[in-house]
């Protein structure tokens, strides 16, 4: 990454978005939607001063379309009007849109200025914070993309009153990963919280983003301590994966799954107390339930976890914890332990 990233929280989303506009010196202003955000979110922001030029691409919403030809439509509604790598991008939406229009700028004509402004809570507090961009590949989440930090990233909890419930607790999962990296006080409260108070959840917001700043900051390419905001993730990904091929399902959903899973290799490998292990195991019961595997699924979930960017050689790298906050990185598990997961999986 070349840059450093700014992360504003705004309370006044025309005057954030005009000064983060004027910060980055362009010829023509192109802004990224969805079909959802086209429609829910757009309209927020298009009426502004700031936006009267930009030029508005839109896309096929959900995690079925960040795919290559995606990318390439991205590129080409770019190229046909009239892009230079001096125009702006501003990627409106959740995690896809923000994932892959962050891809599709870093690469077009070897890279233009974007600007992210995540809609949803998953990729307010996840996919917009990190530089990480890219798009789904061969059957893989995540396989092609590249590190390239947004110029500006703006956090407005405005839109937060568009989500529905099932997209709130998506972007739930990751704040509570990112309170058991953290301290027990943070996990504690994110594991008593009224997940209906969406003023209090905003309030939250900026000190669970902060988790993730603090830590991209430090190992901006994923070489060290970065790794543990994978938690939950190398069994999540698969869990992912294989809903692609069945029916999709959201990545905060596969990450509580994933959560399951590798808690249970952290009881089992690096002593994570067992008693934190069942208090968190119900919260995620309560709230997501469970994806429907069988033992004949145990496979292909081993084979997509071999996948994992993370692995190095042919071993299955996790990211465990041997208490909250505890973070234990390039931690392995043998098929045998993973089946053993996956056994208390099906059964909690």
């Amino acid at each position: 990454m070349t840059k450093k990233q700014k992360l504003v929280i705004s309370h006044n989303l025309q005057k954030t978005l005009t000064n983060a506009i004027d910060e980055c010196p362009h010829d023509q202003l192109f802004v990224l939607v969805d079909t959802t955000t086209e429609q829910c979110c757009l309209p927020v922001i298009s009426a502004y001063d700031c936006m009267k030029h930009a030029h508005p691409i839109v896309i096929g919403a959900t995690d079925t379309h960040k795919t290559l030809d995606t990318v390439t439509q991205v590129w080409t509604a770019l190229q046909q009007m009239g892009a230079t790598r001096h125009s702006l991008l501003i990627n409106l939406g959740g995690g896809m849109v923000t994932d892959l229009g962050g891809f599709a700028a870093s690469t077009f004509k070897r890279g233009l200025s974007y600007i992210n402004i995540p809609t949803t809570l998953l990729s307010m507090v996840d996919a917009s914070v990190g530089g990480k961009t890219g798009f789904n590949f061969g059957g893989l989440k995540n396989e092609i993309g590249v590190f390239n930090n947004a110029d500006c990233v703006i956090l407005d909890t405005t839109f937060l009153q568009t989500l529905d419930q099932e997209n709130i607790l998506s972007g739930y999962a990751e704040m509570l990963k990112h309170g058991l990296i953290s301290n027990e006080k943070t996990w504690a409260e994110l594991l008593n919280f009224n997940l209906t108070d969406l003023e209090q959840l905003g309030s939250m917001l900026a000190e669970n983003v902060a988790v993730k700043q603090r830590i991209v900051t430090e190992d901006p390419t994923e070489h060290g301590i970065r790794k543990a905001l994978n938690l939950g993730h190398t069994a999540g990904h698969a869990f992912e994966s294989l809903a692609l091929e069945r029916k999709p399902i959201l990545h905060g959903y596969a990450v509580a799954y994933g959560l399951v899973v590798e808690l249970y290799l952290c009881c089992v490998k690096t002593g994570f107390p067992q008693d934190k292990m069942r208090q968190t195991v119900t919260f995620i019961k309560e709230h997501y339930g469970r994806m429907n595997i069988t033992c004949d699924d145990y496979p292909k979930i081993i084979e997509l976890m071999h996948h994992d960017k993370k692995n190095v050689g042919t071993a299955i790298n996790f990211t465990l914890l041997g208490g909250i906050g505890d973070i234990r990185i390039n931690q392995t598990a043998t098929e045998d332990e993973i089946k053993d997961a996956l056994d208390f999986y099906r059964e909690y």
